[in-house]
């Protein structure tokens, strides 16, 4: 891989190691800190990136381990973030998609910190169990293991019953339904 196949590549992956990192740390400040950090190890040690390897599995790992660090050294656990992938998601410009938005921050606040960051990894940014696995070096049961208790506990606390319940709004979904009904009449 050429230096600027890779370059290209760190740039592409900015996006994706921002939203892990804040949902690792809790804020976009020390988010920014993170992948900075990680920007700078990738780019130093860009001759021990296996190409044909996963770049973003590879950036991931440097991230978490270097948020670890940084939260060993601080000896105190940082608050986990409201869920900045969620921010990313479109919504709807009306209260209730905003409340539905706030429910589900603070649902994935309460998971324990495996769940919620495989969840993230596997859920939000696309990773795939085994480069999950390989990133928290764990067997690829587990993660499969951790992202079902935490798409279960996320449906509890989030008190979805039946998949009429997901959705960004009851007001949309039912505009929905409207619609199918019409076209269907049609």
């Amino acid at each position: 891989m050429s230096a600027t196949e890779f370059k290209d590549g760190l740039i592409k992956e900015i996006p994706n190691l921002r939203a892990f990192a804040a949902s690792l740390s809790g804020s976009m400040q020390l988010a920014d800190d993170l992948v900075q950090d990680t920007l700078l190890k990738a780019w130093g040690n860009s001759e021990k990136f296996e190409p044909g390897t996963s770049l973003r599995a590879w950036l991931f790992t440097i991230l978490r381990n270097t948020y670890y660090s940084l939260y060993r050294k601080r000896g105190r656990e940082v608050q986990d973030s409201e869920g900045t992938y969620a921010e990313r998601m479109a919504t709807h410009g009306n209260q209730e998609s905003h409340l539905d938005l706030a429910d589900f921050r603070k649902a994935l606040a309460k998971l324990p910190e495996e769940q919620r960051e495989v969840l993230i990894m596997v859920g939000a940014t696309g990773l795939s169990y085994e480069e999950t696995a390989e990133i928290c070096g764990v067997a690829i049961g587990t993660i499969k293991s951790r992202v079902n208790r935490a798409r279960t506990k996320l449906a509890e606390l989030l008190s979805i019953g039946s998949i009429d319940d997901l959705g960004p709004d009851r007001k949309s979904a039912a505009a929905m339904q409207r619609v199918g009904s019409e076209i269907v009449g049609l």
